[in-house]
């Protein structure tokens, strides 16, 4: 794992782009309240407790200075050695090190000179604060399009995450590419973004202040299954995805009828290819989702109910950190029939946003962002 770094990566904010976005994250937000549309405060399906707990234990000075789109918290983390790409303030870093414990690891790598010093000033604060002997937490400052250029290795992370991020890159794939190369063998990345309904325009994607609100950079969602594909992951798989509205009618104005969702996806390092169904029965021995885990807006899988799944999600759940949570067994086993056909095909971020509105609060198949740990990643 790279040591504390006080330096970037090689070209580390060269770019027009970056020099915007450090700017605007430095010089003029200070706070949240800076912020001019909702988009970076988008709120979250009902929190878990224990999260709730867990970000009150942040110090009050990172949490002021955090700003992103939804709230970044796959399941399964105890032991995990996690990435924050755009970490910030370091708030979710932070959350995440109580939540992989002593023996786990969480790195931040912000290119922000100003986030990252209020993030390195509260470390000891934090580690005194959650008990911890040894420091599990530490910062890089690098590009998120140059991970390895930053001192991050390669097949050293089982889980990157990222808040609202990604569309801030002038070069989505290869910020793609770069999350592939330091995960390990079934690792996944598990982000939080920005999307549109389409290819934007220069004007929108030439305004600084679009630019910093996570407008301007947006990708046009199906771009997204398509640059995943190309760097090796397997298909997204969409979780859960909000509306967000433009509330300043002048920002409005320059973008016209283009419409944004905050959506968060899973994608997964492993084998491709996989046709074949299978019948999965989750244990339910995941923390928080004992009895009803939330994968995906596919799946929602009960405890100890057989499930039948595409063959894609099979490789998934038998390759991944979810292995040990799952039970896979060839189809008419002595579980069937169960009833459940797998479900498969893209899903349109827009169209799921509107159903996750009409449905009753609480509801077993709605949902937001997964937000459980266990003792996973060995």
């Amino acid at each position: 794992m790279a040591a504390e770094r006080s330096g970037c990566g090689k070209g580390c904010g060269d770019s027009g782009i970056h020099v915007d976005v450090k700017d605007y994250y430095s010089k003029v937000l200070k706070s949240s309240s800076d912020l001019k549309t909702n988009v970076c405060v988008t709120p979250a399906q009902p929190i878990p407790a224990f999260i709730r707990q867990a970000l009150k234990r942040v110090h009050p000075e990172v949490s002021d200075r955090y700003y992103g789109c939804g709230l970044v918290v796959p399941e399964c983390l105890e032991g995990c050695r996690i990435l924050d790409l755009g970490s910030g303030s370091g708030r979710d870093c932070y959350m995440l090190s109580q939540l992989v414990g002593e023996k786990g690891h969480v790195t931040g790598i912000d290119m922000t000179e100003d986030q990252l010093e209020v993030a390195r000033k509260h470390v000891d604060y934090h580690m005194k604060e959650f008990g911890f002997k040894e420091t599990n937490v530490n910062f890089v400052q690098g590009l998120i399009e140059g991970l390895t250029e930053a001192g991050l290795e390669n097949n050293s992370f089982d889980i990157i995450i990222s808040n609202c991020v990604v569309n801030l890159s002038p070069d989505k794939k290869r910020v793609l590419a770069e999350a592939y190369s330091v995960l390990k063998d079934g690792g996944e990345l598990y982000f939080s973004d920005v999307y549109s309904s389409g290819r934007l325009t220069e004007e929108i994607k030439n305004h600084k202040v679009l630019w910093g609100e996570c407008l301007g950079g947006a990708l046009w969602w199906k771009d997204l299954l398509q640059l995943a594909d190309e760097v090796g992951f397997s298909p997204p798989r969409l979780v859960t995805s909000k509306i967000i509205t433009i509330e300043n009618k002048e920002l409005q104005a320059v973008l016209g009828d283009f419409k944004f969702v905050s959506a968060t996806y899973r994608l997964f390092k492993v084998p491709k290819g996989n046709t074949k169904t299978c019948q999965v029965i989750y244990n339910g021995n995941i923390t928080g989702v004992e009895e009803s885990f939330l994968f995906d807006c596919h799946y929602t899988f009960k405890a100890n109910k057989p499930v039948e799944v595409d063959g894609e999600l099979a490789t998934i759940l038998t390759s991944t950190r979810f292995k040990e949570d799952f039970t896979c067994q060839p189809l008419g086993g002595p579980s069937a029939p169960c009833g459940v056909k797998p479900q498969a095909g893209i899903v349109d971020p827009f169209e799921l946003a509107l159903q996750l509105e009409k449905q009753v609060p609480g509801s077993a198949t709605g949902g937001c962002c997964s937000t459980n740990s266990s003792a996973c990643c060995k």
